[in-house]
């Protein structure tokens, strides 16, 4: 575990005068290692899986057992194939196997309760045939609905009931044609409020905002710095740019200064020349892992090396800081201070689409050059009214104090179930003020048998397995909601008590190592 000292959020919380002295706020982050004894039988169960998947594509191959793969035709194997054996290898053989804990449908609102269809497969998991009933009041652990804005409340949905009567359901045109609104100009402006920045650029989809903006920010003779961990919309967004990509180690802000030190004394290869621009990538909260952005660390680096920052607050809007501002506020940090903040809505708000925040000119930059502006379809008015409605409510505006509890309400949630599974001996990865609680189970065959457990027990749970995380890191993933209660958390956490035996998984030895950093004024590390 490592124990940070941060920017205050406030200036009741700073240590010392206004203009200089050390922060002491701190926040702790756990990143705790299994015993030997576990990664060696977990790669050992992955060798037996691999081993007999290779005895299954044999019996295949010689027509001893159906294959349900799709195929390609002896005509077409002459030629680039669609399919190759080995990168479907793990879904044949692995994935298909465990897939019946994956793609539930659901058939209510995705509250803190939901209800599911039930299903059975009579092929092991390569089609299902849904049974007609409804497993009905299974508690939600799987959603990002952080502020439990995801709800069928008539009275609080009755501002986009009559919007939608109004504008109706699409907007069937882009931005740059007809689909210009002025609900989408009262959200823009009320996004940029809401960050404290010049303006905000909004997009109809949370993936597409990084994937096509990105491509117009930098290009060929641009470096991109990108975490390891960054998401895929972030990747595929770099990748399309052109420009250089160079990964960094996860929140490891030493070999970060050495990628930007040798990219300033090197400059690009071959000519070294002096790279047009150097991006630096990073997520707010990451997603897989539970982890917050080491912010202030970043930003010093950011401007002691001349470079930019981009920042994707997907996971962190609305879910940290101390009114819902992501963390930027967080971490107590100037917006000034990040040159493109991004954000989606389909998290803290209920919706859909993303947004890119900054100074006025970039803003306008992106929108007369990003393809989400032109080829894109607009987002639909009722979809703004509802941001603008969760927005509202967490900033105060609409009267109420509703959104600062619900905030509150998701802080105090999170330290609690975090808290109790420290208690229960399980070893989770994050940090302590993330509401995504990653718990290590390690082995594909542990994830699958806990989740089909809990949903017996009304209990909905997301696996995570390889590829999406590192191959002896198989966890489950819990998100929490401000409008889970007491109740329904304790529920979730005896039956983890009750599984963790039963699977063995109670590994953490509470030997976590403390490291305290501290930060000066200008966000520069001191030593403890």
């Amino acid at each position: 575990m490592q124990t940070y000292c941060l920017p205050p959020q406030n200036s009741t919380q700073q240590n010392g005068s206004a203009n200089g002295g050390m922060y002491k706020r701190e926040y702790k982050e756990t990143f705790e290692e299994a015993p030997l004894y576990i990664p060696v039988l977990t790669y050992l169960c992955y060798g037996i899986l691999i081993l007999f998947g290779y005895l299954r594509d044999f019996m295949r191959r010689w027509k001893l057992e159906q294959c349900n793969m799709a195929e390609e035709r002896e005509k077409q194997r002459d030629f680039v194939p669609m399919y190759q054996d080995f990168e479907n290898f793990y879904k044949r053989n692995i994935y298909m196997r465990i897939r019946d804990c994956f793609n539930r449908p659901i058939c209510s609102v995705p509250g803190a309760r939901f209800d599911l269809m039930e299903r059975v497969t009579d092929d092991y998991n390569w089609t299902y045939r849904h049974t007609g009933k409804i497993i009905k009041d299974v508690i939600n652990m799987g959603s990002y609905n952080y502020l439990g804005f995801a709800e069928n409340n008539e009275e609080s949905l009755d501002t986009v009931k009559n919007v939608l009567e109004r504008y109706g359901a699409g907007v069937c045109s882009t931005r740059h044609e007809m689909g210009q609104m002025d609900k989408l100009q009262e959200l823009e402006d009320l996004v940029a409020e809401f960050l404290k920045v010049e303006a905000a650029m909004v997009c109809s989809m949370g993936f597409a905002t990084n994937s096509t903006n990105i491509p117009v920010l930098v290009g060929k003779g641009c470096l991109i710095l990108s975490d390891e961990l960054n998401h895929t919309s972030l990747i595929l967004g770099a990748r399309l740019s052109g420009a250089t990509i160079r990964v960094f180690q996860h929140n490891n802000m030493k070999n970060l200064e050495k990628l930007l030190r040798d990219a300033v004394v090197r400059g690009q290869p071959r000519t070294h020349r002096a790279w047009k621009k150097i991006l630096i990538v990073v997520e707010g909260i990451y997603s897989m892992e539970g982890s917050i952005v080491r912010l202030p660390e970043i930003i010093a680096l950011k401007k002691k090396y001349k470079a930019y920052l981009y920042l994707d607050e997907a996971h962190s809007i609305g879910a940290v800081g101390p009114t819902g501002r992501g963390v930027v506020e967080y971490f107590g940090m100037d917006p000034e201070d990040v040159d493109v903040m991004m954000g989606t809505f389909t998290k803290s708000f209920g919706s859909v689409g993303g947004y890119i925040a900054g100074k006025r000119d970039l803003v306008d930059y992106l929108r007369s050059h990003s393809h989400s502006a032109f080829y894109a379809t607009s987002m639909s008015a009722p979809i703004a009214e509802q941001i603008m409605r969760v927005m509202k409510c967490i900033m105060g505006s609409d009267g109420t104090l509703t959104g600062q509890q619900r905030v509150n309400q998701l802080a105090e949630n999170t330290r609690y179930f975090r808290q109790k599974l420290h208690d229960l001996k399980l070893i989770i990865y994050g940090n302590e003020d993330s509401p995504i609680v990653p718990v290590l189970m390690y082995m594909p065959t542990k994830v699958g048998a806990f989740a089909r457990h809990m949903l017996r027990k009304k209990i909905g749970v997301v696996i995570v397995g390889f590829p999406a995380t590192p191959i002896a890191e198989a966890r489950v993933r819990f998100c929490i909601s401000a409008a889970h209660t007491k109740e329904m958390l304790d529920k979730v956490l005896l039956e983890l008590d009750i599984m963790g035996d039963v699977l063995n998984v109670k590994h953490s030895r509470n030997s976590r190592t403390n490291r305290t950093v501290v930060y000066d004024e200008n966000n520069i590390e001191l030593d403890a």
